[in-house]
């Protein structure tokens, strides 16, 4: 296939990215690309440490995707090997080593995952574990690549610096993960590498050791983290403030439109294909309001990992719901056994937490005293209401969790 103008590339690869290094190797990568007619390699490290994918894993995915787009070839690298290593970006503290059987059951994950955002034809896609050339070396080889690199270099990194200066450990093995990745880039003999600005200090190790094996040096477009809809720390599922590619529709939806109206812009950014006039259009309070903003970006997610139509169905929900005061038409229902139940009744508090709608009865408590319950449309006062179930019971705590009782 014939590629784009390399200016046409560029504006697409630019969006989003933090940093390039360096914008000029790269133009002159896609110029040399498009003159030979040879699809550029495009590296992405994985190392599946969990086994879900959630919007934040797919700015680089979604980065790597255009580039498949634009008729590149992408290599997914899954870290199986380093993953037992643990990667030490970002991290205050050594990350634990992983098994490999569970090292291999997150990357079946990952695999099925990573299909929602990137072309996974056979001529658009290599996926390579990288034990397939971290397995084969011994400890010489080990040696004269920790030999690439100086103990002043690695303390440069971030993390490093930082709990060197706490006086927190940093192991030997530790210094070998950037080295190992860097290894991939070598082993691939990659053009292009995606990662975060948590991958930048890995990612330019690969540079290094590309020049030093005589290989042309890879250029690394670095890309912004994604803040959790809690609109503070980065996305992470450990957090509970992410977003999942597997998630329902209504989670999805739901979950879009609790982010912060100053995340929007990001947001659309680095998660939708609209044009930046389109982007500033909505992200303008002036021209669009925030809420219709939000919903428009919420619609675009669903329709993402869904399709349109449940896109269109979560809308109209969440305005019956949070506009209108009603109810969803796919309530969750949940069967109380009369045993569970009981004679006299059940505690409010206890109840809450058989419906999965309060994470302990402590917590159901809690809520009922806040004022967020309401069984069949009445509201609740009293944390030690004893309740009497009955079947198709509506049991609502705040706007977005309700179940319907079901006794057996």
């Amino acid at each position: 296939m014939g590629f784009p103008s390399v200016d046409e590339q560029m504006a697409v690869l630019e969006r989003g990215c933090e940093h390039i290094y360096t914008e000029a190797e790269l133009r002159k990568k896609l110029e040399e690309s498009r003159a030979q007619g040879r699809p550029l390699r495009i590296k992405l490290g994985l190392d599946p440490t969990a086994p879900d994918i959630h919007l934040g894993h797919t700015v680089v995915l979604g980065k790597m995707r255009q580039f498949q787009d634009l008729g590149h070839k992408a290599v997914l690298i899954i870290g199986d090997y380093t993953a037992m290593v643990g990667d030490p970006s970002g991290k205050s503290k050594t990350r634990p080593m992983l098994s490999r059987q569970e090292i291999e059951v997150n990357a079946r994950t990952y695999f099925a995952q990573a299909g929602k955002i990137l072309d996974m034809s056979e001529d658009k896609l290599e996926i390579r574990p990288n034990s397939e050339w971290l397995n084969g070396l011994n400890l010489a080889d080990a040696l004269r690549l920790a030999g690439k690199m100086t103990v002043a270099r690695m303390l440069e990194r971030d993390s490093f610096e930082k709990r060197y200066k706490a006086g927190d450990a940093i192991y030997i093995h530790e210094f070998l993960y950037p080295l190992l990745q860097g290894y991939d880039s070598v082993a691939i003999e990659s053009d292009v590498e995606l990662g975060g600005t948590d991958q930048t200090f890995n990612n330019l190790v690969g540079r290094d050791l590309q020049t030093d094996a005589g290989q042309p040096p890879q250029v690394v477009m670095i890309m912004p983290i994604l803040v959790g809809i809690d609109g503070v720390e980065k996305m992470s599922k450990s957090l509970g403030n992410y977003i999942g590619v597997t998630e329902p529709a209504s989670e999805m939806f739901g979950k879009t439109m609790r982010i912060p109206d100053e995340l929007m812009r990001n947001y659309y950014e680095l998660l939708t294909t609209c044009s930046m006039s389109e982007i500033s259009t909505l992200c303008d309070p002036s021209k669009t309001h925030p809420r219709e903003a939000k919903v428009s970006l919420a619609k675009e997610i669903v329709a993402r990992f869904h399709d349109a139509a449940a896109a269109d169905r979560e809308a109209e929900l969440f305005d019956r719901v949070f506009r209108d005061g009603g109810l969803r038409d796919d309530i969750p229902e949940v069967t109380l056994s009369t045993g569970e139940v009981g004679g006299n009744g059940i505690m409010i508090g206890k109840m809450l937490k058989l419906l999965d709608l309060a994470d302990s009865v402590s917590d159901g408590k809690r809520l009922v005293q806040q004022g967020g319950v309401s069984i069949d449309n009445e509201k609740l006062s009293d944390p030690q209401a004893t309740i009497t179930p009955a079947d198709g019971m509506i049991v609502r705590v705040g706007k977005r969790r309700v179940a319907k009782v079901k006794l057996t």
